[in-house]
């Protein structure tokens, strides 16, 4: 669950990752092989931990962008496209715990932006902290980009 809600201005974030229009049924089996195909086609540096997942979600469709943070340089293979999480003015939390509760995190994050009178756009991501086999270790960033 989350701990709190913030609002703050990120700058782009550089990723790698595919790209692909989906429906929500389908998502979780094409989000698996988006991601084994760019962590198959991203090379880093030896001795180095990978970046981050990231899953971003530019509308409802939804139109997504799976990959990972290049948060260091990295080589990327042919396929893999180069780009970005959106810079701007964010509402954003983060999720502790198991990924099949990431919902509800969601529903909290929306309900504090309607108390504010703060208004979402379509646009939204996660960031995803590095696996541990203990559930309750999780962390998950949960980033919804803001109208202006």
């Amino acid at each position: 669950m989350p701990s709190h809600v913030t609002v703050m201005t990120v700058p782009e974030r550089p990723t790698a990752v595919l790209t692909a229009t989906t429906t929500w049924a389908d998502y979780p089996r094409v989000w698996k092989q988006l991601l084994g195909e760019v962590q198959a086609g991203v090379e880093w540096p030896a001795g180095g931990r990978q970046g981050r997942i990231v899953m971003l979600y530019l509308d409802d469709w939804p139109s997504v962008e799976v990959g990972v943070e290049l948060d260091r340089p990295a080589k990327v293979g042919e396929g893999i496209v180069r780009s970005v999480l959106p810079a701007g003015r964010v509402a954003v939390t983060v999720h502790r715990g198991p990924y099949e509760k990431l919902g509800e995190t969601y529903e909290i994050l929306l309900c504090w932006c309607a108390e504010q009178g703060l208004k979402v756009t379509r646009t939204r991501w996660e960031v995803y902290g590095h696996w541990h086999e203990d559930p309750a270790q999780l962390e998950t960033e949960l980033y919804w980009l803001l109208a202006e």
